[in-house]
Parts: C-alpha cells; structure tokens; sequence
C-alpha cells in the first residue's frame, strides 16, 4: 500500500484544520492550524539559511513534548532532513554516543534543558529560544504567503513531492535499558502505516483532544502523540513532565482532553495525585510500553470512570503491534475490540505468529513461544549495524523477544520476556512471576513498586536470582517463606543472601524499568 508522506501530510492537515486549535502546551502556547503551518515555515527558513549546510542530514533533537517540540519535529521532514530525537534523561556520555553514531553537527535544543540535565553534548548547541529575533519581516511575510498556496504548489515549492516511502524519516534510539541504544532507522512509510492503522483501529475526529506526555524520544510519544496529531484531525495537548499529576490534571480539565495514552508507571502516578474532575471527558485511556497490570486498570476505573486499555509495541516495529478497543471506539459490532489479560489484537495491516522458542517452527493456535511480527511498521534495520539487523529479522518477520501466545480470536498474551527469564537448573523461570507475588507480599500499591528481580552469574546453576528492593520491614527470610505459601515452586524462590536493598528502583525518562542499571547494582553486589 502506498501512504502519503508525512510532510505532505502535515502541510494538508494544516490547511484543513485552519483556523481550528490544533496545537496547545502548559506554557500557555495554543497555535490553530494555520498558525502550525506559519511557524515552521518561517523555522525552515531560518535554519537553511543560518544553521544547517546543504549536505547535513541527521538534526539532533533534545527538546521536552512541548508547542515549540512539535514545530521542530514538523520542520525536519519538510527540509529533507532526518529528525533524532535525544534522550535528556540519559548521561551526557550515551547521548553524545548517539550524536556520534549518526554524525549529528547541530543539536536543536533549549538552555533551560541543558541547565536542567547538566548536559555538555559534542555537537553545536542551538537555542531555539534565540530565534524568536532572527525571524525578519520578509521570513514571516514569505512563510504567511506560502501558507496560502494550494498544497499540491506548497508541496512542490518545498522540493517534498518526490520524497520516496522508504526515505528515513527518523532515526530513533532504544531506551539503552539492557545495553548500548542502538539506532533504528524508520521510513515515511513505517510511520505513516501506523497513522493510518491509528485511524482505523480508534477513529479519531475532529473533536478529540489528545494528550502528549510521553518523550518524543520515546517512539510510543513520537508516533502516538506527535505525528498522529500533526497528520490527522485531533488537537494535542503537550507537557514536558509526565509526572507532574497536578499540571497534567489541569492540562486534561482546560482542554478538555478525550485520548489519553501514557506508560502504566504514569498511570500509578496520577490514580494518586489528579482530581477525578480533571479526568472527566476522558474517553479513551491506552496504557503501552510495560505491562498493564488488572489491579492498576480496576483501581484507575473505580477513581475516574474510565478503564484503561493495553497496547503493545516496540521501537523497531514503529512502534504499534497491537491494541485493545475500548468499548466507545470499536466500530465492529461483530466482535469484541478488547479482551482483558491480553495486549489486543494486531492493528490493521500487521501480521503476528507465535514460533517454537528452539526451532523456530510455527506453533497453532493458543501455544506458547517467540512472537514474530511482519507488516509495514518493521524497521529498515538498525543504524550501522547490519549483523544486528540480521539476528532480529528474519525473512521479514521481526523477532521481538517476547514470549506469547495467540487465541482463536486473534488477541495476543504476552507471557514473559526472553530476556527476562532466568535458565536455573535446565528450567526457565520468570522474573515477572515473581515480581508480582513480591509486590503482594511487601504492600506495594499501584505507585509504588516495592521489587525487581534480576539475575547474576552463578557457576553452579548458570544463573543466581537476585531481588532489588526498596526498605521494608520483612526480612529475606520472611518473604522467602511467603513467597513459597503463595505458591512459588522452590527452584523460583532467591536464596535469602540474594537479597539487596536499594533507596529506589530504578526507572528510565521513558517510565520502563531500567534493566541495565538493574543489572550493574546487582552486578556491582553480588560480583563474588
């Protein structure tokens, strides 16, 4: 299927939405259609004439979801350029790694970000807060002019007719919570068949208000709430802090937000801290990126009235697989959009299959295994790593690493991750399992997370289960003993010297687990 390129996209949906809200933050930024257009058009001129050179193709990013964040990511695409958005909650050494990779020169940022995140990066720094005296009377006469124009002139104008599909759009780091970020590239085409599965799946109107939270270095931000936006009819509504509850809360009230989507890690945190009037017009609430436990959904309905529906995804496959329906979005009567314990069913136009964990042989119906998935979202591979590339892609199916199973009516259960599974004895164990039954035992609520498990290198067994925890007042001993009442068999159960206690659980800016950090301090532990 051949899909309209972003650019070309944008510029019409601008015109289209007019003098409509389209664009609106936290600062007190609130652009019309018209409005969106103008601003990047007057950006783009300013950046080809006094920053970026002809042969300059990846721009560094490092901005918070913000009006001024959206303008700049909507610019990129229309000056031919590769947008890489940097993640500003990583150490200066892995975003200038990043820089590096790609060969970034400028990184489009703000003072108060590097302030905040004590960032030094190898790469020019420019202010976009300086170019609010650099736009002349002619750049916003020529930008109001070209905004008039036809889009299929406008489009000509800007040299972005004969943008190909499977040009780089973007170049998107992964989170680096289990190694180096590896770069994955991601074509027009790959974003832009998730917009329009988006668009099938929920159906989006001109009426909703979504609310953009999560990082634009996050793909779930930079797809969901970002580009799903600026290519279709919604308004966004945008804060740099997904967890300031209050200002999120205030945000949602005002503009009277319908979608939502953010991590379940925000979620916990705004079930304690947002009024349940703040949340009243919402519709539609998708929770992705880690698993979305049922008490966390439950509680969630019982406080605002409206359940939270899980989605899955991942950043080399753009990153949507899969999606529940809520009830007020699913316009096929026939069969149910969602189904509870399960990450939803494949969007529009993607295929998944379940392969034995050894032999790779497809599996039927409701086994367990490896969950492949092929379809227009799967990346062009990573970024200078062809060898990496060829492990995950296989005949055009992407391994994704996790452990699933499939039903009759097409909804997948993600079981377990691969990596997260510990080999003991010749048995795989999971860490989840065991997270959740410690969760239990500890008193951890839907904010707080009491535990983690990981594991260590062990010269008898393989590997040596380890827990991470925060103070409690049970001993090792003692949860060891309740952990084996609620049923653990004693091969999952950590030794109880394998216990450690730690002043916080570790938690990456995307709101995910930080399983690299995790794995250093138990590392860093128990290295005897």
């Amino acid at each position: 299927m051949a899909y309209l390129t972003l650019p070309r996209q944008f510029l019409r949906n601008c015109k289209r939405v007019g003098r409509r809200p389209k664009v609106a933050d936290s600062t007190g930024a609130a652009l019309t259609g018209n409005d969106l257009l103008v601003r990047t058009l007057i950006l783009r001129r300013i950046l080809l004439r006094e920053v970026l050179a002809k042969d300059e193709q990846f721009v560094g990013v490092l901005l918070p979801p913000s009006a001024a964040s959206v303008v700049v990511n909507a610019v990129l695409p229309l000056m031919r350029r590769v947008a890489v958005n940097l993640n500003y909650t990583m150490p200066a050494k892995v975003v200038n790694h990043c820089i590096a990779q790609c060969g970034i020169r400028h990184v489009l940022t703000s003072r108060r970000v590097l302030e905040k995140f004590k960032l030094e990066l190898s790469a020019n720094v420019v202010y976009m807060e300086d170019f609010r005296d650099r736009a002349t009377l002619l750049d916003k006469a020529v930008a109001w002019l070209q905004s008039k124009l036809p889009a299929s002139v406008l489009e000509r104008k800007l040299g972005i007719v004969d943008v190909a599909g499977d040009d780089l759009l973007t170049v998107m780091f992964t989170s680096g919570s289990t190694g180096d970020p590896k770069g994955v590239m991601l074509s027009h085409d790959n974003v832009a068949s998730q917009i329009e599965a988006i668009q099938q799946a929920v159906q989006l109107n001109d009426h909703d208000v979504a609310m953009g939270v999560l990082p634009f270095f996050h793909l779930y931000g930079y797809t969901a709430t970002l580009w799903t936006v600026l290519s279709l009819a919604p308004q966004g509504v945008y804060h740099f802090d997904p967890r300031d509850a209050h200002e999120v809360g205030k945000l949602c009230a005002k503009h009277r937000v319908t979608v939502f989507m953010a991590t379940p890690t925000f979620l916990r945190i705004y079930l304690r801290r947002v009024a349940p009037e703040d949340f009243r017009t919402l519709d539609s609430v998708f929770g992705a990126a880690e698993k979305l436990p049922k008490e966390l959904s439950d509680a969630f309905e019982n406080r605002f009235g409206m359940r939270p529906y899980e989605a899955y995804g991942c950043t080399e496959l753009s990153p949507l697989v899969a999606v529940n329906i809520p009830p007020s979005r699913n316009r096929d009567s026939g069969r149910p959009g969602a189904r509870e314990g399960t990450v939803g069913r494949p969007i529009p136009g993607v295929c998944a299959k379940v392969v034995h964990l050894e032999t790779g042989v497809d599996l039927p119906i409701g086994e367990t295994g490896m969950l492949l998935v092929t379809g227009p979202n799967v990346m062009k591979g990573y970024f200078n790593h062809p060898e990496l590339t060829a492990k995950v892609i296989r005949k055009g199916w992407y391994v994704t690493g996790d452990i699933a199973r499939i039903d009759a009516d097409g909804f997948i259960e993600i079981t377990g991750r691969e990596s997260r599974f510990s080999k003991i004895g010749g048995e795989m164990v999971p860490h989840g399992t065991i997270e959740e039954a410690l969760q239990q035992i500890l008193g951890g609520d839907e904010e707080h997370l009491m535990a983690v498990v990981t594991a260590v290198p062990d010269p008898f067994k393989g590997e040596r289960l380890v827990v991470m925890h925060v103070p409690v007042e049970k001993t090792p001993d003692q949860i060891r003993r309740e952990l084996a009442a609620a049923g653990l068999p004693n091969l999952w159960i950590p030794a109880a010297d394998s216990f450690c206690q730690v002043p916080e659980i570790p938690i990456l800016g995307t709101g995910k687990l930080d399983l690299r950090g995790l794995k250093e301090l138990a590392l860093t532990k128990f290295s005897a």
